[in-house]
């Protein structure tokens, strides 16, 4: 096998692949990466790479684990303020709805990021983007929705996507307008429905992939999420939802037959959505930091969605309210002593199957034709990546094959 095409040459490494099908997460030893043009050109065994002409860049393993770059498939980075005063709250005995019923949780975080201009946006989500980054972190979603009106709306999005130029990561950007009814539509949450569906959709559909909507008793109901998701499929985006976090409204099942890439949190979802989700290719995605930090006792029915065959995958939920949580890795840790997943099941989950949650096909493994994001681990074993609580094994971060992060 000549390398005359590849301009970057891994050598020395322990694999972890995380392939569809492949068990023991995929290992791989004695086997070279070739990248071209930020892409995996092959994997042949090291022997087999000889350099026809010209030298590509040799990236030394030194026998370290390397697995696909990181996905944090559901955040909310991007707002102004923040919520340690509700924190204080909730520790004290008051709950999440009652919070929010007065005024609080994301009501907070929306009048603190309408005040906030988009440079102010933009610098303190760069700050906390970093954390994410230095655990491996390659690409992230990040949604709006403390904005609850079309120009602040459109000022997170825009921010969102300037964190891609600025932190060498790919952002994929979500509109969450319907994540809260504003105040000044205070009991006409239809005609905010209207709102979003006429005039924020049409507006945003340019600088954002996904729409999603936080269908619950304290914030929109089936048939406005269903009006939502309508108006987005019309105007070429795909859908994701959240459902099924506080109450069962069956809203994870209908968005899966209307073709959501998505449903998130799921700590109601009933056995029979599971399978639906499962039926139609909806990825079943955890939560467990707002579990966590809302006291939440009612777990998602992990092992239903496994047993179905859904693809599960984890993500931080990063928010300043239920979730303010800037580490993936803690939430694979998490998935594994809260849920009952494997550590192999959990870093499928921030992996390949949360790549399958934001519907990119060329990442989330190490295969050939996949984009050469790749995470660089100082552990003994694939598990020990999840296993120490608070601590963080990665040690150097690549995307497209150009090195990002080092330590």
């Amino acid at each position: 096998m000549t390398v005359e095409s590849i301009d970057t040459l891994f050598v020395n490494f322990r694999i972890a692949t995380l392939c569809d099908k492949a068990t023991d997460y995929g290992r791989v030893e004695g086997m070279a990466i070739g990248v071209s043009d930020g892409k995996i050109a092959w994997i042949e065994p090291k022997e087999s790479a000889v350099a026809a002409s010209g030298t590509p860049k040799i990236v030394e393993g030194k026998n370290r684990w390397l697995t696909p770059g990181l996905i944090d498939c559901h955040t909310h980075l991007v707002y102004g303020g923040n919520r340690a005063k509700e924190w204080e709250l909730r520790l004290s005995g008051v709950s999440y709805e009652e919070i929010s019923r007065g005024g609080g949780g994301i009501l907070s975080s929306v009048n603190s990021t309408r005040a906030a201009s988009e440079e102010e946006l933009l610098d303190s989500a760069s700050s906390r983007l970093k954390f994410l980054q230095a655990e491996g972190v390659t690409t992230v979603e990040i949604k709006s929705g403390y904005g609850l009106d079309v120009e602040t709306e459109l000022k997170m999005l825009r921010a969102a996507n300037r964190l891609r130029e600025l932190n060498g990561i790919d952002v994929e950007t979500t509109l969450l307008g319907a994540h809260a009814v504003p105040p000044e539509f205070r009991d006409r949450p239809d005609e905010y429905i209207d709102l979003v569906c006429k005039e924020m959709i049409p507006a945003a559909k340019d600088i954002c992939t996904s729409v999603d909507v936080f269908c619950e008793s304290i914030a929109f109901n089936v048939e406005q999420t269903r009006r939502v998701f309508e108006s987005a499929l019309d105007a070429g985006l795909q859908i994701k939802v959240h459902a099924e976090q506080l109450s069962d409204l069956g809203m994870a099942a209908e968005a899966a037959r209307m073709g959501a890439i998505s449903a998130d949190h799921l700590e109601y979802l009933s056995p029979a959505d599971a399978k639906v989700l499962a039926e139609n290719n909806t990825v079943a995605t955890l939560l467990p930091g707002a579990f966590y930090c809302l006291n939440e006792t009612q777990k998602p029915p992990v092992a239903e969605l496994l047993k179905q065959g859904a693809n599960v995958a984890i993500a931080t939920d990063s928010n300043p309210g239920s979730s303010p949580s800037l580490s993936l890795l803690m939430m694979g840790n998490m998935a594994c002593n809260l849920f009952g997943m494997t550590p192999e099941q959990s870093l499928v989950g921030i992996t390949r199957n949360a790549a399958k949650a934001l519907n990119l096909n060329d990442r989330g493994t190490i295969e050939v034709g996949k984009l050469a994001d790749f995470a660089v681990w100082e552990v003994e074993s694939p598990s020990e990546i999840l296993y120490q609580i608070g601590g963080n094994p990665c040690v150097g971060v690549y995307k497209r094959g150009k090195l990002v992060v080092a330590k």
